[in-house]
């Protein structure tokens, strides 16, 4: 077994989940938790996370510790797998000296593992992708 396997991947767990994770730990109303999406207001109002906070990358430096307690733990998103604003954030987090994940897949794979959006509209559930999740809706336990 290498000893290097086994750092890597117990670091990247340490500072990554993803949308699976972070759906039970809001369902299950998880103290402490804040999750973050990172993207632009014409971004945000297509559509984010219930509960999210929206804080753009760029302002994080400037409005986190008036809007985050410091005991939090922070998870950040941004659009998707083709896109590193939630690797930017975590880091701005990171330097202000937060406990934080990056959320894999982001705001696109949230939406296509077919759990709530909210918008102006209101909060509604897309369909489940099958590519991407079961289609019963029932976590792949993985």
């Amino acid at each position: 077994m290498s000893t290097d396997a086994i750092a890597y991947y117990t670091a990247r767990l340490a500072y990554e989940t993803d949308v699976s994770d972070v759906a039970g730990e809001l369902a299950a109303g998880t103290e402490g938790l804040v999750v973050v999406d990172t993207r632009n207001l014409e971004s945000w109002e297509q559509g984010f996370i219930p509960g999210a906070l929206h804080l753009p990358t760029r302002e994080i430096a400037a409005r986190a510790e008036a809007e985050i307690p410091r005991s939090a733990r922070v998870v950040t998103y941004c659009w998707g797998p083709g896109c590193n604003g939630a690797t930017k954030a975590a880091l701005e987090f990171a330097k202000l000296g937060y406990q934080v994940k990056e959320m894999l897949g982001g705001f696109e794979y949230w939406a296509r593992e077919g759990f709530e959006v909210q918008t102006a509209d209101g909060v509604s559930r897309p369909p489940i992708d099958p590519l991407t999740a079961p289609k019963s809706g029932i976590a792949c336990a993985c």
